[in-house]
């Protein structure tokens, strides 16, 4: 059984709506050898991203930045992970107002500091809240789960 990990910090209805999209995706019934858990940043310790298989961050745009919450992971987590977790596939969602630039290339800094591997190119839902983020973020979740189950990451 494969793990992913989705890593939200879902402070909003907004982001929880996505957060819960992302999560249906990588639950969706043809996915077979998937354990899919989501938890908030905060309430996360490095030896759960350790145990993970792949991984799915979900961070709203602050300021130009991703959220402190998720910051506060990297903090806590970075030297426990260094060194350990190369080459973890990992995908990535923000919840941009903006345009998303500065919170895209602050996490690709710091998951490329941990050799970790973007499996494909982040997914920014950006502007006013539109109702088809929802099949997108259903997408990601589903397409990360999905080559997680037929060994595309192994």
């Amino acid at each position: 059984m494969k793990k992913l990990l989705i890593i939200a910090h879902a402070p909003s209805p907004n982001l929880q709506a996505l957060q819960s999209a992302i999560v249906d995706g990588a639950q969706a019934p043809e996915i077979d050898n998937v354990e899919v858990k989501c938890s908030s940043p905060f309430d996360l310790t490095a030896s759960e991203v350790l145990e993970a298989d792949a991984l799915i961050l979900l961070t709203p745009e602050n300021l130009g930045y991703m959220s402190g919450a998720l910051k506060d992971f990297f903090d806590r987590c970075f030297y426990d992970l260094d060194g350990k977790t190369d080459a973890l596939p990992y995908a990535l969602a923000i919840r941009a107002g903006s345009d998303g630039t500065g919170t895209r290339r602050a996490v690709e800094s710091i998951a490329q500091g941990l050799k970790w591997k973007a499996v494909q190119a982040p997914v920014i839902f950006r502007g006013q809240w539109r109702e088809d983020f929802l099949a997108d973020a259903r997408e990601l979740g589903m397409a990360l789960a999905a080559a997680l189950d037929i060994g595309i990451y192994s």
